[in-house]
C-alpha cells in the first residue's frame, strides 16, 4: 500500500534542534509532506523552521485555522512561506469548531461553508494579482478589503498556491471538491463514512467545477497505534477519540455511524470538566471503528482498506495522556511501517 499512497507525517512545534533533526528524518524516510496543525499557535512559524533545513519535503498547513485571521494575513503568510520553502506549500484551511472560533479567539464564525468559499476566493486572489497593482476591493459578507494601496515586494513564486481542506460532514466534502485543490480526511472518519458518504459528496463537488477526479487530492488522517498487546493500543487512543468527539457540532456525525449515546455523554462529560467521564464513555467499539489498532499486519491492513479511495495517508498517534517514551514508541513503529 504505501508504494501506492504518498504517506503524510504531522510536525508539531518543539526546540529548533529537534524540530530540524525530526523534519529532516521525514525527507530522508520519503514522506510526502509534513502537516503542521494550529491548536492555538499558527502553523506557520512551525513550517518556516522546518524550510531552511529541507529540500524536497511538502510543508503543509494541517489545519491553519481560517476565521481567526484576515484574508490577507492568511494570503501573505502562504506567500511568504512558499518564497522561504522554493515552493513546496499546501495551504490547509480549516473551519474547527464554533466554540474555538468565537470563545477561544473572539472571532466570528458565520455560516462556515459560506464563510470558508469567501475566504477561499479573496486568498485565490491575493496570490495571483497581489503583486500587480491590478487589486482594489475585495467584498464578501464576512470580509470587506481595501487592497487598492497594497502591493507585494515581488511576484510569489507560484501563482496559485495549492488550497486544501479538511471535512467530518458531507457538504464540506463536496465544498472541498468543488472549489480546493483537496481534501484532508478528519480522523474521526471511520471506514463506512469513508464509502458511504465521503467519496460520493466528493464526486458531486468535483462535477461542479468540472474536473476529474484524477486532479484532486484526497489524503486520510487516521488515529494509529501499532502494537502487540491490542488492548493496550486501545486504550491508548480511548483519552484521543474521547477529546477529538467533544464537540457539540460532532454529534450528528456520531449518531449517523452509530454512537450517537456515546458521543452525547462524551460533551457533556466535557461541558462539565469531567476528563474522566468522557474517557469511560468513549466504548471500546467506538474507539475501534475511528482509530485503527493493534499489531503491525493488522494495522497495515486495516489503512489499506480506510484508504482505499485515497490518494495520501497520515498516519498520526493518539496525543492524549501518553507519556513522552510512549509517543516516541508509536510514532517509530508508524515509521517502521509506512516511511520509505
Amino acid at each position: 500500500m504505501t508504494q501506492r499512497k504518498a504517506v503524510w507525517a504531522q510536525l508539531v512545534p518543539m526546540p529548533g534542534e529537534t524540530l530540524a533533526s525530526v523534519a529532516q528524518g521525514y525527507e530522508a524516510a520519503g514522506v510526502a509532506g509534513m502537516w503542521a496543525p494550529q491548536m492555538f499557535g499558527a502553523p506557520f512559524t512551525t513550517l518556516a523552521a522546518a524550510a531552511p533545513v529541507t529540500e524536497r519535503i511538502k510543508l503543509g498547513t494541517g489545519i491553519a485555522l481560517a476565521f481567526v485571521r484576515s484574508p490577507l494575513e492568511t494570503a501573505c503568510s502562504a506567500i511568504d512561506l512558499d518564497l522561504i520553502s522554493n515552493g513546496r506549500v499546501v495551504l490547509g484551511l480549516g473551519s474547527s469548531a464554533q466554540s474555538q472560533i468565537e470563545g477561544s479567539f473572539g472571532s466570528t464564525y458565520g455560516k462556515p461553508l459560506a464563510h470558508m468559499r469567501e475566504i477561499v476566493g479573496m486568498i485565490r486572489e491575493i496570490v495571483a494579482r497581489g503583486h500587480t497593482g491590478e487589486l482594489t476591493q475585495l467584498e464578501g459578507e464576512y470580509h470587506r478589503l481595501d487592497l487598492s494601496h497594497f502591493r507585494l515586494l515581488q511576484p510569489p513564486v507560484r501563482s496559485d498556491i495549492p488550497i486544501v481542506l479538511p471535512a467530518v460532514f458531507q457538504k464540506a466534502c463536496a465544498q472541498a471538491g468543488e472549489i480546493a485543490d483537496g481534501l484532508l480526511g478528519h480522523p474521526l472518519w471511520n471506514d463506512a463514512w469513508i464509502e458511504r458518504e465521503v467519496i460520493a459528496n466528493l464526486k458531486t463537488g468535483l462535477d461542479r467545477s468540472g474536473r476529474a477526479r484524477k486532479d484532486f487530492s484526497l489524503n486520510i488522517s487516521i488515529f494509529t497505534a501499532i502494537a502487540e498487546d491490542r488492548r493496550e493500543a486501545l486504550e491508548d487512543c480511548r483519552p484521543t477519540v474521547a477529546y477529538y468527539s467533544q464537540s457539540p457540532q460532532y454529534l450528528r456525525y456520531f449518531e449517523e455511524i452509530g454512537f450517537g449515546r456515546e458521543a452525547a455523554a462524551i460533551q457533556a462529560a466535557f461541558a462539565r470538566g469531567d476528563d474522566v467521564a468522557m474517557t469511560a464513555a468513549c466504548t471500546d467499539a467506538m474507539v475501534e471503528s475511528i482509530a485503527i489498532v493493534g499489531s503491525a499486519d493488522e494495522v497495515r491492513a486495516r489503512v489499506e482498506k480506510r484508504a482505499m479511495h485515497a490518494d495520501a495517508i497520515t498516519p498520526v498517534i493518539p496525543h492524549y495522556g501518553l507519556s513522552p517514551e510512549k509517543s516516541a514508541a508509536y510514532s517509530k513503529r508508524i515509521a517502521d511501517i509506512f516511511y520509505g
